[in-house]
């Protein structure tokens, strides 16, 4: 542990926080102009926020002590994963602990409470927003799990960081697994963020929505932290996929601060056109029906399941 990595790390938790409504903002921001309309400004979530955390906090009658304290553990539970993944440097004090098996865990533990304080008040729409979550969680869970199996199995290990190290040392070539696993982890990232085709962060259709059903009842500072958990799990999956497939840039240990410079200016640059490309592929896909979840997330797990078995493949060639 040196101070320069608490320092990195410090500024890579800020980071992950200060920028994941302006990620959000600027999705909402591309969806916009591809529709033909103005939108907001991107700087609309920041916004947002400050109005939810200005608001009078107004609990249900038969709300318990778990509704109350959910959504701090939602937020803490989510914006400590987003901690553990290095965005623009590998030289963090988390790094050792840093895994991608632990990381899954810690968003399982937020779905969890999340779907917790969708039933504990009692309202039909929780039950049904906790039920679709649960459904969408033993599709994406098992996914995502087999996508870190392969690249384990590729890499040798399941740190991001080592896995950042493995590939700028040309340890990856051109992979038909790594391409496989990669639309594997987008297909899982998108059903994860609630984002469209899965579910659209946008309606209140009772029909059609999941994350919307669960946090109806929440207002004030409850709604904010659980908006603001769901900004930062959109920002994790961005800087997850960035770093995994796309770590160019990224500054490994004794770069120095030339280095550093390059990781954060490439990290922004990576940020904003994968948020771009999210904004263009929701413009362009519709919403899908409730049923048609289990083809989507079996195509992701069968990509994963793909990616292994060409691995094992080519390696017995």
């Amino acid at each position: 542990m040196t101070l320069t990595s608490i320092i990195w790390q410090i500024l890579q938790t800020v980071i992950c926080l200060a920028a994941a409504p302006l990620v959000t903002g600027f999705v909402r921001f591309v969806k916009a102009r591809l529709n033909g309309r103005q939108g907001p400004s991107p700087l609309q979530p920041y916004r947002d926020l400050a109005r939810l955390l200005r608001k009078e906090l107004v609990l249900a009658e038969n709300a318990s002590w778990l509704f109350r304290i959910a959504p701090y553990l939602i937020f803490g539970f989510t914006w400590m994963a987003a901690s553990l993944v290095p965005s623009f440097t590998t030289n963090l004090v988390l790094i050792p602990t840093a895994d991608m098996i632990t990381l899954v865990a810690m968003l399982g533990a937020a779905r969890f409470m999340i779907a917790l304080a969708g039933l504990d008040v009692g309202t039909s729409f929780g039950g049904l927003g906790a039920s679709r979550e649960m459904m969408i969680a033993s599709l994406a869970e098992p996914a995502m799990l087999m996508t870190v199996f392969t690249l384990a199995l590729l890499t040798g290990t399941t740190s991001p960081a080592r896995i950042v190290d493995f590939v700028l040392a040309g340890g990856v070539g051109l992979q038909v697994s790594m391409g496989l696993a990669l639309v594997a982890m987008i297909l899982v990232a998108i059903a994860e963020n609630g984002r469209i085709p899965i579910d659209n962060p946008a309606t209140h259709l009772e029909l059609t929505m999941v994350h919307e059903a669960m946090v109806l009842e929440y207002t004030g500072r409850h709604l904010a932290l659980i908006e603001a958990a769901a900004m930062v799990r959109l920002m994790l999956y961005i800087s997850l996929i960035s770093c995994i497939f796309m770590p160019w840039g990224i500054s490994q240990s004794g770069k120095g601060l030339e280095g550093l410079v390059i990781g954060l200016f490439a990290y922004g640059f990576k940020v904003m056109a994968l948020a771009a490309l999210l904004g263009l592929f929701e413009t362009v896909i519709a919403k899908m029906r409730v049923f048609r979840y289990a083809d989507f997330l079996g195509g992701a797990l069968l990509l994963s399941l793909l990616a292994t078995l060409v691995l094992y493949v080519s390696e017995a060639v």
